[in-house]
């Protein structure tokens, strides 16, 4: 990666104005969720790659990039042939000071383009529903994480909904959380989060996406995700307002109180 890009990006920071974060949408069913009302104190601009719209250059993401899920893999490039640009703006973006947030495929597509390894169709099967998401001792002192942590505890309850999964980590990774079912939940690179949950799904999103797949019980998830609707939405806002955070001290933006 040249200098030059790196200087570039680095040039996006500035003061006295609203922050700027770039938002990769790949499907038309995964979008920002709760985390556009979360994240409503910056400036966000969506990114409609399933419909076409170029991504942007690394110098253009502005003060912080989110990637969002999908319904397809992390290497379905005949269906979804931004995703080798997406991959390579990970790549970039995780190696400067521009905090990225991967989620689900996001958090795959980040694993993949700094040298990790996701496995189409895992053996353990679908994880779909509120799972327990346990903290490694990593994740205590982290600066997306750590405030979810001391108030949760060891776990928290998060929606999940995937099938594919990071299997090896990259290089430099810090592993972040796990589940009974997969390993790597969370994990940090650089200046990017991957999350392979989805703390912005509420409810009715996560029962749409459960209607979606045969191998899925949809009367359980929808169960699930009612009854703890109230600790996920918590959890969920802390993540979107630590990211924030982590956003306008970027831009030499004032933290919200």
């Amino acid at each position: 990666m040249s200098a030059d890009i790196l200087d570039r990006v680095d040039d996006l920071a500035g003061s006295g104005r609203t922050p700027r974060v770039t938002v990769v949408q790949s499907s038309p069913d995964v979008g920002l969720d709760r985390f556009a009302g979360w994240l409503a104190d910056l400036d966000v601009r969506v990114v409609r790659a399933d419909l076409g719209e170029p991504l942007p250059g690394p110098t253009d993401v502005g003060d912080g990039l989110v990637v969002l899920g999908g319904q397809m893999s992390a290497h379905d490039d005949a269906t979804a042939p931004w995703l080798p640009g997406l991959r390579d703006l990970l790549a970039v973006v995780s190696a400067t000071d521009v905090p990225a947030l991967g989620i689900c495929l996001g958090a795959q597509l980040l694993a993949v383009a700094r040298g990790g390894r996701v496995e189409v169709d895992a053996p353990p099967g679908r994880e779909a529903g509120v799972v327990e998401v346990r903290w490694r001792p990593e994740a205590e002192q982290d600066a997306l994480l750590g405030a979810l942590v001391a108030r949760a505890g060891r776990s928290s309850r998060q929606p999940s909904m995937h099938a594919d999964a990071v299997v090896d980590l990259p290089r430099g990774a810090v592993w972040l959380a796990s589940s009974a079912t997969y390993p790597f939940q969370a994990f940090r690179i650089g200046s990017a989060w991957g999350v392979q949950f989805h703390p912005e799904a509420s409810p009715q999103t996560l029962v749409a996406w459960a209607g979606t797949h045969d191998d899925t019980d949809t009367a359980a998830v929808a169960a699930s995700a009612h009854e703890h609707d109230a600790e996920v939405a918590a959890t969920g806002e802390a993540v979107a307002r630590a990211f924030a955070d982590r956003v306008r001290a970027r831009a030499g933006a004032p933290a919200v109180a």
